[in-house]
């Protein structure tokens, strides 16, 4: 693959996806409603301040440039390397999902000053962290950063 606006492409339509399921939410749901979808998951709108897992969320505002100067640096340096490796495929698909994620996520703080989170996983009363389809693409191609890791030439079998 000699062109990688590709992987660009595929970044916007994780975009385009984040951004129509959160419009949808927003217009479906008043802050903080549930609505029960199946066993041990729920749809409902919540606003995240934080980053992850609401890490920060409580921590006074600064919090909202601080993980937005983040979200820019890091894409610079995902479309670096994404011109840089865009012939590795599994290594650019996981560089692409984390970019688009991250930046549906930025466009929320940035419009909104939050971000909005939908996805309501449980069991027996014992919640996850409510999520988006933003976050599910960073922890996807991190996992996929993860599994290329190991595929990676000059691993030697049985070195640790």
């Amino acid at each position: 693959m000699r062109n990688w606006w590709v992987w660009l492409t595929l970044s916007a339509v994780v975009i385009v996806l984040d951004q129509l399921s959160k419009h949808w939410v927003t217009q479906s749901l008043v802050f903080g409603e549930v609505i029960p979808v199946m066993p041990s998951f729920n749809l409902v709108l919540a606003h995240n301040t934080g980053a992850a897992f609401s890490f920060l969320a409580g921590a006074g505002g600064w919090q909202r440039g601080f993980f937005s100067v983040i979200a820019v640096v890091a894409a610079v340096v995902i479309v670096h390397l994404l011109r840089k490796h865009h012939g590795e495929k599994f290594f650019s698909l996981a560089l692409a999902m984390i970019l688009g994620g991250a930046l549906g996520n930025l466009m929320d703080r940035i419009m909104l000053g939050h971000v909005v989170d939908f996805l309501d996983f449980y069991v027996q009363g014992y919640h996850w962290p409510a999520f988006n389809v933003a976050d599910m693409a960073i922890t996807g191609g991190a996992g996929l950063l993860i599994w290329d890791s190991f595929k990676k030439p000059g691993r030697v079998k049985g070195e640790g």
